[in-house]
């Protein structure tokens, strides 16, 4: 595969990390200060069970609300991006396997996350720390 150098705006990175950030802000607090009501959201959902492989939802719920808001906020301030990024991911993926796949109702909410994944993926697999420039 070609290697080319492709000059990025680093106030349009610093943009779209903040924007990207605030869904995982705000879902964190929904998780940490609604828990039950998460719980009820899980146990609607049709791989439910797949909720319940780490034990208690509840527990669950909460370390996935903590997680969130501490990577969520080191994504935002640009604070090692890359591991923040992973730690979303890895919360992203289970939550959309349990709460949006299998649900036509929600095919919007399914490819938001699957846009979200996008992001992260972006952030990943390129390092604004001190580059200019990424290689495409």
């Amino acid at each position: 595969m070609e290697s080319k150098t492709v000059n990025i705006n680093q106030n349009s990175v610093a943009v779209f990390r903040i924007l990207l950030s605030l869904i995982f802000i705000v879902a964190s607090i929904n998780h940490l200060f609604n828990v039950e009501k998460v719980i009820d959201k899980i146990n609607q959902a049709r791989f439910k069970e797949l909720a319940f492989i780490l034990g208690n939802p509840e527990f669950s719920v909460i370390a996935s609300g903590i997680a969130m808001l501490i990577a969520g906020i080191a994504l935002m301030i640009g604070f090692r991006t890359k591991y923040a990024s992973i730690i979303l991911a890895l919360i992203l993926v289970p939550i959309t396997i349990t709460i949006q796949v299998g649900q036509m109702s929600t095919i919007g909410p399914l490819f938001k996350n699957v846009a979200i994944f996008g992001g992260l993926i972006f952030f990943i697999m390129n390092n604004f720390n001190n580059h200019k420039s990424i290689k495409a």
